[in-house]
């Protein structure tokens, strides 16, 4: 798969299938993931496997589409806002990295939010000052959702002086 097919193609996944995400594989998307840029080399990524007993306390209201693996990938804390953001931004580009390998290895993703509240925080026994950037539901996806319309780039783009 080109890397423009599976930036295009690539969509969060609502329902899987139970076929079981092999663990060497998962660990193989996220080594790969880490070669995400980030500043200073500081790798602020961790990543918490959500086990059983885990996943039936946060009690999500879909149980991620039935997903075989579900993970949280968290950002670490930073001395500064300024880190925090650039901490932020490194995460989000090794979970960009996570999405697509899965996706190119005909698995999908389902990415909530909802990881950041304080009971789930507590639920999942976030530190203080690490940031949620989300809990990912992993697996064999039911059915692909279809393509929803983008802005036109165009319209996004300015050019300075």
């Amino acid at each position: 798969m080109e890397v423009k097919q599976a930036v295009t193609t690539r969509r969060n996944v609502k329902q899987f299938k139970p076929d079981p995400i092999e663990r060497e594989l998962l660990n193989g998307w996220l080594e790969a993931a880490s070669y995400a840029p980030n500043h200073r080399m500081t790798e602020p990524w961790e990543i918490l496997v959500i086990g059983p007993e885990t996943r039936a306390k946060l009690n999500h209201k879909e149980d991620f589409g039935g997903a075989p693996v579900v993970i949280a990938v968290l950002s670490t804390p930073a001395q500064t806002p300024f880190d925090r953001d650039e901490h932020v931004m490194a995460v989000s580009c090794f979970v960009q990295n996570f999405m697509l390998l899965a996706h190119e290895a005909g698995a999908a993703t389902r990415w909530a939010s909802f990881g950041s509240s304080p009971r789930n925080r507590e639920i999942m026994g976030v530190p203080e000052g690490f940031d949620v950037i989300g809990v990912f539901g992993v697996g064999y996806p039911a059915e692909v959702p279809a393509v929803k319309a983008r802005t036109p780039i165009a319209e996004k783009l300015r050019e300075l002086p």
